[in-house]
């Protein structure tokens, strides 16, 4: 892993969505917005149609596929008699509900992370479901719900993939709940050519979109520990989009210098905030 500069013109810039205009520093002087999706491949594609809308340049690399890791049996089993569930991605719907058919009779109260999967949940015929806000889309802001703040002896199961924070069920189990996990789904990480940096060098890439914790640090690994990176430009001169304070300070404490943080994965605040960037 990188060692954070030391220098002073290297300390972290960090530019919240608050801020309506971006320092000029954080941009690559002189050259337009060239912006790498790292997202799975339907969000990559939606946050690529709204680039392409706005004229900003793109391309996407997606770094993991998904494959099927619960059985009919092993879903029915788990959310027997639960009185919350909790699904934290739009893959965690669409595997459980393609091995176990979801319905409003499984569970009284449905929760999601984000509105992606709150979407995703609607789509498959569930009424009532309960997210955070746009800008709060992240384990943090489902925890701050009221709906979740008295949970003593409530059973809690999470819906996700394979591994993950344990957060939500962390701070679930302080309250109170009994929690446990249905991993729905797996991440089968992609191998990257080895000479991708060079390749995304050529492009002229100058910024990266990154919305989980895994993405940044597997990033990090393709583009400056197996890289020929003696100017530093993936640390000090590419621009670094993430979705969460958590990403934010694992970005910075792996030494990367121009972070801007929209607190949102929406596809459309990432979107904005890129056309802010742009100048568009």
């Amino acid at each position: 892993m990188p060692k954070t500069p030391k220098s002073a013109e290297h300390s972290s810039q960090v530019i919240a969505l608050e801020t309506p205009t971006p320092e000029p520093s954080l941009l690559t002087l002189g050259k337009p917005l060239k912006v790498l999706i790292t997202r799975p491949k339907a969000k990559a594609q939606q946050l690529a149609l709204l680039l392409n809308q706005q004229g900003i340049a793109n391309t996407s690399q997606t770094l993991f596929d998904y494959q099927s890791n619960a059985s009919a049996n092993d879903i029915c089993t788990a959310l027997a008699h639960a009185d919350i569930l909790i699904f934290v991605s739009v893959a965690a719907v669409e595997f459980t509900h393609a091995s176990y058919p979801l319905n409003n009779k499984v569970c009284r109260k449905f929760f999601a992370v984000g509105n992606a999967t709150k979407q995703a949940l609607q789509a498959i015929g569930i009424t009532s479901v309960i997210s955070p806000p746009p800008q709060q889309e992240h384990s943090e802001g489902i925890l701050k719900l009221p709906q979740l703040a008295q949970v003593t002896g409530k059973k809690v199961v999470i819906i996700r993939g394979n591994g993950g924070r344990e957060h939500i069920a962390d701070c679930l189990r302080q309250r109170g709940a009994n929690v446990s996990y249905v991993e729905s789904y797996l991440r089968v990480w992609r191998t990257l050519a080895i000479n991708i940096a060079e390749q995304w060098r050529a492009q002229q890439i100058n910024c990266i979109v990154v919305t989980s914790n895994d993405i940044l640090l597997a990033l990090v690994k393709y583009l400056v520990s197996t890289s020929d990176n003696a100017d530093n430009y993936w640390q000090c001169q590419c621009l670094w989009l993430v979705v969460s304070d958590r990403i934010e300070r694992n970005a910075q404490t792996l030494g990367l210098t121009r972070v801007i943080n929209s607190h949102s994965a929406s596809a459309q605040i990432l979107s904005e905030t890129l056309q802010t960037l742009s100048g568009s």
